[in-house]
């Protein structure tokens, strides 16, 4: 048993890494507002932070209003993010009210079943990763705990100053 444990956390953590230095898949997702936004079409420019989150996860919910921290203070820099909610159908609805609600200014979109979430591997939420303007994956987490961001805002700056 210990043994088992041991193989699936080593495959659960080697996943999350593997993704490190490969292309990120293409996604074509929704905003609140209806437009189709791609993946393709925000290349090119400065990282782009995507965080995979849902109104129902108590750690996106904190790690949210950091993830705008973040964003509001790096955006002017270059930095694009989208914050890909993967509520699905019964509870896609709370999502434009939770996003007026706590004044979120990244970048909404809807995966309501979870299609690219897969592709990224984002098996828990929430789920952070940082695409540089060549659309390789550079980064990648799983969870938050307070102090996360420190780590994830240092990376942003280190790849702005290399595009600055």
């Amino acid at each position: 048993m210990k043994y088992c444990l041991i193989a699936i956390i080593f495959l659960f953590t080697t996943s999350l890494y593997a993704q490190e230095g490969k292309i990120a898949p293409g996604f074509r997702l929704e905003n609140l507002d209806g437009e189709i936004i791609t993946l393709e079409e925000n290349l090119g420019g400065g990282p782009i932070l995507i965080s995979f989150w849902a109104t129902w996860c108590k750690p996106c919910i904190e790690e949210l209003p950091e993830i705008e921290k973040i964003y509001d203070e790096l955006k002017e820099k270059g930095l694009k993010a989208f914050a890909i909610s993967v509520d699905g159908e019964k509870s896609v609805a709370k999502v434009e009210p939770f996003v007026k609600a706590k004044k979120l200014s990244v970048p909404v979109l809807l995966d309501t079943n979870s299609d690219i979430a897969r592709i990224y591997y984002a098996t828990t939420v929430p789920f952070t990763v940082i695409i540089d303007s060549k659309g390789e994956i550079v980064y990648s987490h799983s969870g938050y705990k307070k102090g996360d961001e420190i780590q994830l805002k240092a990376k942003l700056v280190e790849i702005l100053g290399a595009v600055l």
